[in-house]
C-alpha cells in the first residue's frame, strides 16, 4: 500500500498508483488529449491485474493496453479425450487392404452412386432440412412411422443431440464397457458424467447395468451388436433392460450394425420404441450401405423425443448430394441383402479359420471378427499388427477399448479376406486354408 500525495493517513492500493502512473505515461492521453479516456484505460488495466490475480489460471496476452484475459473452454472440456478413427494409410506402402474401420466390403449401390451424381447440379440450393424423401424411404423399406423418424449427420450427431437434450451437469450416462467410445466423449460434453458399466464374456449386462443406475442416471447406451466385441444382447434381455429402468431414464439402442443381423428374433429396438414411450433406436449409412464418407444416420423414437431432439438438431444438417445417395441406397434392397450374404459368408469362414488357429473368437456379429491372441512374446496382437502392416495390410488395434489382446478385422472382399486370413496364418504358423 502507498500512502496519498498529501501524506495524509489515507491509503491507496499500489495496483492503483501503478496503473495510474502507467497511463498518465501513455501516449493515447498525449495524443488525445482526453482525460477520461486515460482513466477508462486505468481502470481497465486494474480490473485486468485484478481477475489475474483472483483466478491465477487466466492465460493473458500482451497488447498495447496491458495484459488481456484470453477465452478458456468450460471446466473439463479438455479433459475430453479425442475420438482416433482407424488408420488408412502405411509408410512405403503405396497400396494397402485397409480392414481397419468397418467399411462396406461391397461399397455403395449403384443407384447411390447415380443418385450422389446427378445431385451435383443442384449443390446452389440448400438441401431439404427435412429430409422428407429419406424419410420416405425408411417409412417404406421398413414400415415405419415417418413422422417418428430423424435424419442426422451420422448417427453420431443423434448420439450427441440425445446428451444434449436429456444430460448435463449433475446427470449420469451409463454406457458398457467396451461401447462407442462417442458415448462417454458426448456424456462428457455436456457436462454429465459417463458411467462405465462391466461386461460378462464382452457382452452387455443387464444385471450390471440395473445395479450401476443411480437418480443420476439419466440416459442408458447399449450397442447392439456391439462394436468392437461383435457380440448381441437378446432381445428378451433388452426388454427387461427397459421394463426394470425408471420412467424418466432414456435407452438408446445403437443399431449401427443392425443390417448384418438375420433372424426373427432381432428387431433393433423396434418394438421397445413402438411400446414405450423412452426408446431410442438408431441406425447410420456408413456401414452395409457403403456411405461412410457422407455421414449419414437416422433414429426412431416416440414423437415426442423426436420432436425435442428437432429443436436442437441444426438446420440442413444432412446435406443435399448425401440425402439423395441415401434415399437411393436405401430403396436398393437388393444391394443391401447382396452386401449382407457376403458378410454372411465370410463371417462364417473367417471365424472357422482363426479358431483354427487357435485363436478365440467369441463374438460373431457385425461386419468384423476380434480374434484373441495369446500373451505369449512375438505372438501377442501388437506383433501380430506390426506383421500384418509388413505386409500392407491394416487392422485396428483396440487398446482404447480396453483390449490390448484383440485386434479387430472388417470383413472385406474376397481378395482382401483371403489376403489377411493367409498373413494372420502365417504369422500364427499355421495353414491358411
Amino acid at each position: 500500500m502507498s500512502r496519498g500525495a498529501s501524506g495524509s493517513s489515507a491509503l491507496v492500493p499500489e495496483s492503483f498508483m501503478s496503473c495510474l502512473s502507467k497511463v498518465l505515461n501513455k501516449s493515447i492521453y498525449n495524443e488525445a488529449k482526453q482525460p477520461q479516456v486515460a482513466v477508462l484505460s486505468m481502470f481497465s488495466l486494474i480490473s485486468t491485474r485484478h481477475a489475474t490475480k483472483t483466478d491465477p489460471n487466466l492465460a493473458t496476452s500482451n497488447t498495447g493496453m496491458g495484459a488481456m484475459a484470453l477465452p478458456q473452454p468450460r471446466a473439463g472440456l479438455m479433459d475430453i479425450p479425442l475420438y482416433e478413427g482407424g488408420k488408412s494409410s502405411l509408410k512405403g506402402h503405396g497400396r494397402v487392404i485397409k480392414l481397419s474401420s468397418n467399411e462396406s466390403a461391397l461399397g455403395p449401390s449403384p443407384a447411390a452412386l447415380v443418385a450422389h451424381a446427378d445431385a451435383a447440379s443442384s449443390l446452389v440450393r440448400y438441401p431439404d432440412g427435412n429430409a422428407t424423401a429419406l424419410k420416405s424411404a425408411i417409412s417404406d423399406v421398413h414400415g415405419l412411422d415417418s413422422s417418428q423418424l430423424m435424419c442426422g449427420a451420422g448417427s453420431d450427431e443423434i448420439l450427441c443431440l440425445v446428451c444434449r437434450a436429456y444430460a448435463g451437469p449433475g446427470d449420469e450416462v451409463l454406457h458398457t464397457a467396451h461401447g462407442f467410445l462417442m458415448y462417454g466423449i458426448y456424456a462428457r460434453s455436456v457436462g454429465a458424467t459417463p458411467v462405465v458399466v462391466p461386461e460378462t464374456n464382452l457382452m452387455a449386462d443387464v444385471d450390471a447395468i440395473l445395479a450401476a443406475v443411480t437418480d443420476a442416471t439419466k440416459i442408458v447406451f447399449v450397442a447392439n451388436p456391439n462394436n468392437p466385441t461383435g457380440t448381441v444382447l437378446p432381445g428378451a434381455d433388452l426388454a427387461r433392460l427397459r421394463a426394470r429402468l425408471r420412467e424418466d431414464i432414456v435407452l438408446v439402442v445403437d443399431g449401427a450394425y443392425a443390417e448384418f443381423m438375420g433372424g426373427a428374433d432381432y428387431d433393433g429396438g423396434r418394438a421397445l420404441v413402438e411400446s414405450t414411450p423412452n426408446t431410442v433406436m438408431t441406425r447410420t449409412f456408413s456401414k452395409i450401405y457403403g456411405l461412410a464418407s457422407l455421414r449419414v444416420g437416422w433414429a426412431y423414437a416416440p414423437r415426442s423425443i423426436i420432436e425435442t431432439l428437432e429443436r436442437l438438431r441444426s438446420p440442413f444438417n444432412v446435406n443435399g448430394p448425401a440425402l439423395a445417395a441415401a434415399s437411393a441406397a436405401m430403396r436398393d434392397v437388393a444391394h443391401t441383402k447382396a452386401a449382407f450374404d457376403h458378410n454372411v459368408r465370410w463371417m462364417g469362414v473367417a471365424v472357422q479359420r482363426l479358431r483354427s488357429l487357435g485363436l478365440e473368437v467369441i463374438g460373431e456379429s457385425g461386419n468384423f471378427v476380434l480374434p484373441k491372441f495369446p500373451n505369449v512374446p512375438g505372438k501377442t496382437a501388437a506383433d501380430a499388427d506390426v506383421f500384418l502392416q509388413s505386409k500392407g495390410i491394416i487392422v485396428r488395434r483396440v487398446d482404447n477399448y480396453g483390449l490390448p489382446d484383440h485386434l479387430r478385422i472388417t470383413l472385406g472382399d474376397d481378395d482382401e479376406m483371403n489376403a489377411v486370413l493367409t498373413v494372420v496364418a502365417e504369422f500364427m504358423g499355421g495353414d491358411s486354408g
